[in-house]
């Protein structure tokens, strides 16, 4: 399973009125519960809307990778190309990148995850601006 893929169901729970969720793959399992789930509704009482845009979140998160040389965006949250304002960004157009080279910084829920880059290429362009909201899955850099 890929990290990609987990942080798009962590994202997909906490969005959701669910307390848990089971999700299986490739013979790799994963469960997540909620902290405020200690005291939660039985699993009957769900909400069937939520049900149904977390089975979404889960379907799109299983589905096989295109070969693509886009960084995706691992989680919804605000971008930041650069460590602090005024400071220059981790990495610009025409730019060597190395695989695990922090590429930017996605702030979420008070939360700065560190987005990497998946394998070693060029930097073709950048798709977001900093202090840019992006989405799970919204491209941020093209690769050569």
């Amino acid at each position: 399973m890929k990290q990609e893929q987990i942080k798009t169901l962590i994202d997909a729970l906490a969005a959701s009125d669910l307390a848990e969720l089971e999700f299986s793959e490739n013979g790799s399992s994963l469960r997540l519960v909620k902290l405020s789930a200690l005291g939660a509704a039985p699993a009957a009482r769900r909400s069937s809307v939520a049900r149904k845009a977390l089975a979404g979140a889960i379907e799109e998160a299983a589905a096989p990778t295109a070969a693509s040389a886009d960084c995706l965006a691992p989680l919804h949250g605000v971008v930041h190309l650069q460590p602090a304002p005024g400071e220059p960004p981790f990495v610009q157009p025409g730019q060597a990148v190395e695989a695990g080279q922090l590429l930017c910084v996605i702030e979420a829920m008070k939360m700065f995850n560190e987005v990497r880059a998946d394998h070693a290429g060029t930097v073709r362009q950048v798709l977001a601006h900093s202090g840019q909201e992006v989405e799970a899955g919204q491209p941020l850099f093209r690769f050569e």
